[in-house]
């Protein structure tokens, strides 16, 4: 049978799990009687709620078109700069790629980041102009942008010489010319059957097995599950094999329990074994991992790994030391911690666990705010209870001994109003001004480059100036000589003054001193942060304090107290938010800030030292 191997990469909200959702529905692979749930690729909680795809994931068709019968197997992948690990090890698996535009945003920083990954490695990309039924589209400007963004990474000749197609991927139609339309996807699975090669590897069926594990996962009733694409010989049930790392030592050997291919959304066992060139996951290993090679007994050589992007944030995770600790968690142990962070860190290659000179505390690295805090979101939903420190971004040392910090290309598409703002707020922090011109409909699209420490915690400023209609993208761009101090003030902060439940008539006395983030019979502790005072100074309060009842004043007054909301800050927000000398509690029913020292006296003294 044909085989084709794709990935399907685009920048975040493009488009690309809607399409496959199309893809999977109009090649059969769902039952008429099956219900078919929206984005059906984005199988987890945190991915469903915020709308993104974190995981790249894989799914097969089969589609009979012009060719005769195809097996297609596609990978949906994260459009966002955070989860790039995900992107650059998958790309391997594959030999061509549909590179999804939208036909009204156009060329945006993180087309160019998996573009230039899928290029490099030679794959032939489709270009398929997404969302042409938009109000604003203008498919023919985004082409021309396709093209100059490939001519400037450095494509090959054969490279530029793209097809394209357009499309409606919530519609579910493509068309090779928009003045004949279309109602279904065939022109865009006969395009990838036309233009995308066969694996090259199918030629070496007869060889000795071997293959590249690109991603890791375990399931509850096979152990480990490690995922790759076939690059010679056979997987068969009961096949004795080994494991070798990237310079070829051997890790450990065992036999293949399961051989699992993917046939539509499920995955299904194949006994007769699996042939080179096709996508698999093999159960029977225990300690392989990303990137090592599993081969038969007889091959002492392992197949070239994609070197990985390094990280280029970091945090501190350390045991929740606070008076509420494990009142709603189960797993507060710095060994349980540390045990899950491991993990995270051999499943997710992008992400990188060292331990610190402190007691149980451990640095996490990763790609940017967003990834870390789905960890500890993730983390938390599981029972852990941790405390978090600022974000801090990872240096590097230059050949002449000076610091590297890294930069970032922002995109900001704004109304024309608020441009003035946006760029005054970024200059004082450093980040130069690339170009700037209308993006069509009121719009002004601002490109930049920016040291990544300076946009730590600038989301949600942003979007306070800019009303909540602008749009900021960054990618990792690369390192450049230290910027020098930033000028990042945050307002001071009200700290309880001790242990107890708030009180509505002392939270109602504290408002006009500035914002509260608690409300009235909470609890809270010495060196909790209540609000945000209006000044810059830090202030210490008393939450607690309740009216002083006499005969002339009756305790049922005070039900008429009306107090102003609490601000509720998000786990990505209270990360952002805090300084240095601040943490995150984080348990699984509530988000605390809080001062690293709790004792307001040792507090002053640090202050006076520093």
């Amino acid at each position: 049978m044909n085989m084709r191997n794709i990935a399907i990469i685009a920048h975040v909200d493009h488009g690309k799990t809607t399409l496959v959702d199309q893809l999977l529905a109009q090649s059969g692979v769902f039952r008429a009687n099956e219900a078919t749930t929206e984005r059906a690729m984005d199988s987890n909680d945190q991915e469903r709620e915020r709308g993104i795809t974190i995981l790249a994931k894989c799914t097969s068709v089969l589609w009979n078109g012009e060719a005769g019968e195809t097996r297609i197997n596609i990978i949906d992948t994260p459009g966002h700069a955070d989860f790039g690990g995900e992107v650059e090890r998958i790309l391997g698996m594959v030999d061509g790629c549909v590179l999804l535009v939208d036909a009204e945003e156009g060329v945006m920083p993180q087309t160019k980041f998996v573009l230039t990954k899928a290029l490099k490695m030679g794959l032939r990309p489709i270009l398929c102009i997404n969302k042409v039924d938009r109000a604003h589209a203008d498919p023919d400007r985004v082409h021309n942008e396709a093209f100059d963004l490939f001519a400037a990474i450095g494509a090959t000749d054969e490279q530029l010489d793209f097809p394209h197609i357009y499309a409606s991927g919530r519609s579910g139609w493509a068309t090779l010319d928009l003045n004949q339309p279309s109602d279904n996807l065939a022109p865009l699975f006969d395009l990838i059957v036309r233009h995308v090669p066969p694996p090259k590897v199918a030629e070496n069926k007869d060889k000795p097995f071997q293959m590249l594990n690109v991603l890791i996962e375990s399931d509850p009733f096979l152990g480990r599950l490690l995922t790759g694409r076939i690059a010679s010989g056979k997987a068969v049930p009961g096949m004795a094999i080994h494991a070798l790392d990237r310079n070829g030592a051997e890790i450990e050997r065992g036999r293949i329990t399961k051989v699992l291919a993917f046939r539509g959304l499920k995955r299904q066992p194949v006994d007769e074994g699996a042939e080179a060139g096709d996508i698999v996951a093999i159960a029977g290993m225990s300690k392989a991992t990303v990137a090592d090679t599993l081969c038969a007994m007889e091959v002492t050589e392992a197949l070239p790994a994609q070197p990985i992007d390094p990280p280029t944030i970091s945090m501190t995770v350390s045991v929740n030391d606070s008076p509420l600790a494990g009142r709603e968690g189960d797993k507060v142990q710095s060994r349980v911690i540390r045990d899950r962070l491991l993990k995270e860190a051999e499943s997710n290659v992008a992400i990188r666990v060292t331990e610190t000179s402190e007691k149980d505390a451990y640095e996490v690295a990763g790609r940017g705010e967003l990834q870390l805090g789905v960890l500890i979101e993730n983390m938390r939903r599981e029972g852990f209870e941790v405390s978090i420190s600022r974000p801090r971004v990872v240096y590097q040392t230059g050949e002449n001994g000076e610091r590297l910090e890294p930069m970032e290309d922002v995109v900001i598409d704004v109304d024309d109003e608020f441009t003035g703002i946006v760029i005054e707020k970024l200059s004082a922090r450093k980040a130069e001004l690339k170009d700037m011109g209308p993006s069509g409909a009121g719009k002004t699209r601002i490109q930049l480059l920016s040291p990544s420490r300076s946009l730590i915690g600038y989301q949600g400023e942003f979007l306070t100036d800019t009303r909540g209609s602008g749009v900021l993208n960054r990618v990792f761009s690369h390192y450049e000589p230290h910027k020098g101090p930033i000028d990042q003030q945050r307002k001071g902060v009200l700290v309880s003054n001790s242990d107890g439940e708030t009180a509505a008539y002392a939270l109602w006395n504290l408002e006009e001193r500035g914002v509260m983030f608690v409300g009235a019979g909470e609890k809270t502790y010495q060196g909790m942060i209540i609000g945000e005072n209006s000044r810059s100074d830090d202030l210490d309060v008393n939450p607690m304090k309740a009216k002083q009842l006499t005969n002339v004043r009756a305790s049922g007054k005070d039900e008429s107290i009306r107090l102003t909301p609490p601000r509720r800050m998000t786990l990505e927000q209270a990360i952002a938010y805090i300084e240095d000398d601040e943490l995150v509690e984080v348990t699984p029913k509530n988000i605390r800030l809080r001062k690293q020292v709790l004792n307001p006296s040792f507090r002053k003294k640090r202050t006076k030292e520093d």
